[in-house]
């Protein structure tokens, strides 16, 4: 007898029927729907269906989490809609023609700038707090700054530029690296590439604004000269520049004879790339740098001041993701160098600091329950008050898409005040809410009620688009996506054992890597829960601790869970994408229900037939949910052996 009949046909109602769906599919606990109008999905009644933990969209996907009984489920829905599943990459595939052209432009970014992002918090931190001692005039009635009265701060202001230098100025390197990640091709040539923009023997990008023409350096071609210019901080540059050495190589591969392949494929792609970069796509960058920066300047200088004002404030965020912004600096001190002494573009920069960083401050509040997305919130929200905005903008505003808009019109509102009172700084540099202190003081209560604007707009709006538009998983994090699963509890208490266990053994010997390693979205940004992987050096996963097994990937073998007599739930996840081999090189060695023990074999697996499908074989620890254990503690960086090395430890 069917389990989740009426469940089943709830949900199919409320999809938006057969005709709605595209394609299906299942994982470990989540149904996976690409729907041909996700509109059509009613989300609030799909969530007050019994069985259904929780919704969200996720690259084109309508996921709707069952929990660990979802391969049940799955089986009496496409049996009940006569809908045939596909598999797990077939339905990534659909989602993706799914996505309109800004999703997919918004979904690349976002898989580039990901692995940059813990650096990019870390550098804004830092550029944040020399901003604060080296840029604002505290000591000897508002004349000096810390450094320039303590020695000993001076040398902290200059030793941590190392941080600030290599994470900024040497932004292009991270951004080919990640590009080469992102599309599988070698990533050493990326970061050579990528140091070949920001090389010592070029002149630095930040300098070429101020650089009289005559005396930028150029490499001589006899027929042609090209200049010697760095792309320090550029954006743009570095990620077309980045894909042209991924499909140069793609194409060299593809025609290349495997016996030559090692020396032909580096030399003609890496060669090619270099000179495309300087030559072609450099110039290009600079010339619409340098649009901008004319534009700016004339929009500034015209009668019409007041709607630029409006769209250099709206616009004046996706500049910065561009790395174009620096050609600002050139404007503000030619005007800071003119009659006036001082600028009208730095405040409404100031502001726009703000406005992001607000909306951030939102997104914190809104995740206050998300763990996971709360460890970028709160320091990409400090450096952005301070006056960074890279760690916030690629980090969260532009993940979510709405945060980026919201603080987009919060400084476009608050621009117009700004300009619209006249308010004007007698220095750059110091951005964010410190940013006060560069602005002439008989425009403070101006440039206050400015902040505000700033500050009030984009928290509300975020706030209010935010609670319509999260999911319960970017809302709770873990939390939303966790089965209680209260009957494989109670059946693991059978065999608990007479003493209280507090760790966890390594299911496989081999290197012991964080989750935030793992290349697979889900896991290695904590969706399904905390822990740990393994890079398998052995071809059997067995039980950690004793347990039940509380449920099993049948038809594929691929993964199971278990369940331990304090509660805590473990899910053990072999190779990533691997549903999609439909069980070929996988033998479960267990059933649902059983008992079994520490060290006891769970799965077998054939390394070499997952990495032939050209899947990782890396394998994944996740504590699902946490039952009675506390403290928990994810251990990694080790090499561990089976059955022996702790590698979740708790009380």
């Amino acid at each position: 007898m069917a389990k989740y009949t009426e469940e089943v046909k709830e949900l199919l109602t409320l999809v938006g029927g057969k005709e709605n769906i595209v394609a299906v599919s299942h994982c470990m606990t989540r149904m996976r729907f690409v729907l041909a109008d996700e509109k059509n999905a009613k989300t609030k009644e799909i969530e007050k269906i019994k069985c259904v933990k929780g919704t969200f969209t996720q690259a084109g996907q309508y996921q709707v989490i069952i929990g660990n009984d979802v391969s049940t489920f799955y089986n009496e829905f496409t049996a009940y809609a006569g809908i045939e599943g596909v598999s797990k990459e077939a339905a990534k595939q659909a989602a993706k023609t799914n996505q309109n052209w800004i999703q997919k432009l918004m979904s690349n970014l976002g898989e580039i700038f990901a692995p940059i992002i813990p650096a990019l918090i870390c550098g804004g931190l830092v550029l944040g707090f020399r901003n604060v001692i080296d840029g604002i005039n505290f000591f000897e009635n508002g004349t000096k700054t810390l450094i320039e009265i303590y020695q000993f701060w001076a040398g902290v202001d200059s030793f941590l530029w190392l941080i600030g230098e290599a994470v900024f100025w040497l932004l292009p390197v991270g951004i080919v690296w990640s590009i080469t990640k992102k599309m599988g091709t070698t990533q050493i040539l990326g970061i050579i590439l990528g140091l070949t923009l920001v090389s010592s023997q070029l002149l630095n990008g930040f300098n070429v604004a101020t650089t009289p023409a005559d005396e930028i350096p150029f490499w001589d071609f006899g027929f042609a000269h090209v200049e010697m210019i760095g792309y320090q901080g550029q954006v743009i540059a570095a990620m077309m520049a980045g894909f042209v050495l991924v499909y140069l190589e793609k194409f060299f591969r593809k025609i290349c004879p495997a016996v030559v392949s090692m020396i032909v494929v580096p030399f003609c792609s890496l060669v090619p790339a270099v000179f495309i970069a300087h030559m072609i796509v450099g110039p290009i960058g600079w010339t619409i740098g340098n649009a901008i920066g004319d534009v700016v300047y004339a929009g500034l200088t015209s009668n019409i001041r007041f709607v630029f004002a409006g769209v250099f404030g709206l616009l004046y965020a996706p500049i910065v993701m561009t790395g174009l912004h620096h050609m600002t600096n050139a404007i503000d001190s030619q005007l800071i160098a003119g009659p006036a002494k001082s600028t009208i573009l730095w405040p409404m920069i100031a502001l726009s600091n703000i406005a992001q960083g607000s909306s951030v401050l939102a997104m914190s509040i809104l995740q206050k329950k998300n763990e996971r997305a709360q460890q970028v919130n709160v320091p990409a929200c400090i450096s952005c008050y301070l006056g960074v905005t890279e760690p916030a903008l690629f980090g969260v505003n532009l993940k979510y898409g709405f945060p980026l808009v919201c603080g987009m019109i919060g400084s476009a509102c608050a621009a117009i005040i700004s300009v619209g009172f006249g308010v004007q700084a007698l220095s750059i540099g110091v951005g964010g809410l410190p940013g006060i202190l560069s602005i002439k003081a008989e425009f403070y209560v101006y440039f206050l009620l400015a902040m505000a604007v700033a500050i009030v707009i984009p928290f509300v709006l975020t706030t209010i688009v935010g609670r319509r538009k999260l999911s319960k998983a970017e809302l709770l994090g873990e939390e939303a996506e966790e089965a209680s699963a209260e009957e494989t509890a109670e059946g693991a208490q059978e065999t608990a054992p007479a003493e209280e266990f507090h760790e966890l053994h390594a299911g496989l010997t081999g290197k012991v890597i964080p989750l935030d390693d793992v290349p697979d979205d889900v896991f290695s940004q904590h969706v399904m829960g905390d822990g740990v992987a393994i890079e398998p050096e052995n071809d059997t996963v067995c039980a950690p601790a004793d347990a039940t097994v509380g449920v099993v990937m049948a038809d594929t073998g691929h993964a199971c869970g278990l369940v331990f007599y304090n509660e805590m739930e473990l899910l053990i996840h072999v190779g990533v994408d691997t549903v999609d081999m439909n069980g070929d090189g996988f033998e479960l060695l267990v059933k649902e229900g059983e008992h079994v023990k520490a060290g006891q074999p769970l799965i077998r697996f054939d390394k070499q037939k997952i990495k032939a499908a050209g899947h990782p074989t890396v394998t994944v620890f996740i504590v699902t949910e946490e039952g009675k254990a506390q403290n928990i503690q994810y251990l990694t960086g080790m090499q561990a052996e089976a059955g022996k090395t702790p590698i979740i430890q708790f009380e």
